[in-house]
């Protein structure tokens, strides 16, 4: 079992920063891809971007060059950076592990097999 807690939401003025962060608990952590995905009510998650266990990245064409993951093991935690930051992004941002080890994360939210509660992220204009 893994537990995540997604935190550093809040609300911004378009153009802002903001940086999330995604705790987790629970079993090995270091081993596992973990993707952010953000969901606006009443529509598919979709991705922002993925870090691996070897910290490979990659990211939606949407928030490319915007946006960074980073992840320290050794604290369990999981880190998006969000940059330039657009009202139309306005939503709930979640983070989720990977089903297997050693192994990049995909950009579909079928193949994550654990999910935080997700963190609002408003941005006004």
């Amino acid at each position: 079992q893994v537990q995540l807690v997604e935190s550093g939401g809040g609300l911004v003025q378009a153009g802002d920063s903001l940086r999330l962060s995604c705790a987790a608990s629970g079993r090995t952590f270091g081993t596992y891809a973990v993707g952010w995905f953000r969901q606006v009510p009443g529509r598919a998650r979709d991705f922002v971007g993925q870090i691996s266990w070897t910290l490979r990245t990659y990211y939606s064409d949407s928030v490319k060059g915007r946006f960074t993951i980073s992840r320290d093991n050794a604290k369990k935690t999981v880190y998006l950076q969000m940059n330039s930051l657009k009202p139309e992004e306005t939503t709930v941002y979640y983070c989720a592990v990977f089903m297997s080890p050693y192994s990049d994360g995909t950009a579909s939210p079928n193949n994550y097999e654990y999910w935080g509660q997700g963190t609002q992220v408003t941005v006004s204009s």
